[in-house]
């Protein structure tokens, strides 16, 4: 008898978000449903429960086999290239080369055409809840995390914040933050991340951004530095030093 994961099929949307969660790779789509894949791979510690939208996870006691983390750890590998393949394109990870996007940009029925417009993101997706852990271009980066509003408030938010950085987004008011934090821890501890800026709004619901980063960063047992930055609604950066 040990704790193990169960799935309520009934439940389960097939969002694949448990399946970033799941460090041995334990879970898998199919048939639109995540399963677990074997008894074995489960260590039943339950990491994938908060990210699951729906609550379809849960932890159960029952007989199983001894969780073996020599299989996983050899399984693990192969079972990201699976999870990758079933992943829908709008969540894929995609390594952008910064600065090649589209040189022109539709500024109040005008074209403008030069540098300023080049688009400097290097990883997709953005969103917290879309980014993928294990995604290449996270290994040995700086992170921007930052505010959804704060690219719509900064007009300078591509060569001042996301140049050079892999950039998320989330907001602490809209997104559930249980989740939001323990997505960010895992990137934190599956990779080797640099350092992190935070930006965000002045108003008090985007305020508690950097809070959250810094308890990600707790839980990752990391030792990441961390920088905030604040935008007022007129899109002036008012704290914090480029």
């Amino acid at each position: 008898m040990r704790k193990i994961i169960k799935i309520d099929q009934s439940l389960c949307n097939g969002c694949g978000e448990c399946l970033t969660a799941c460090a041995e790779g334990a879970i898998v789509l199919k048939d639109g449903k995540a399963r677990v894949m074997s008894d074995s791979f489960c260590d039943g510690l339950g990491a994938c429960l908060a990210v699951c939208p729906e609550g379809a996870l849960t932890i159960e006691e029952r007989d199983a086999p001894v969780f073996d983390e020599k299989a996983a750890k050899e399984h693990k590998h192969h079972a990201r290239g699976e999870n990758a393949a079933v992943v829908t394109p709008c969540t894929a990870p995609i390594t952008l080369k910064p600065g090649q996007g589209a040189k022109d940009a539709h500024s109040h029925g005008k074209i403008i055409r030069g540098e300023d417009s080049a688009n400097e993101l290097c990883g997709w997706p953005i969103q917290m809840r879309l980014v993928r852990p294990w995604a290449p271009y996270l290994q040995g980066a700086s992170l921007l995390v930052a505010g959804d509003c704060t690219a719509f408030a900064y007009p300078a938010i591509q060569q001042d914040f996301i140049k050079g950085r892999v950039a998320l987004v989330g907001c602490p008011k809209l997104d559930d933050t249980e989740p939001f934090v323990e997505k960010l821890a895992e990137i934190l501890k599956q990779n080797e991340i640099k350092d992190i800026a935070v930006v965000h709004m002045t108003v008090p619901c985007c305020a508690q951004l950097g809070q959250l980063v810094s308890e990600a960063v707790h839980r990752s047992g990391k030792d990441v530095p961390q920088k905030s930055y604040v935008v007022g609604i007129d899109g002036k950066l008012i704290d914090g030093q480029i």
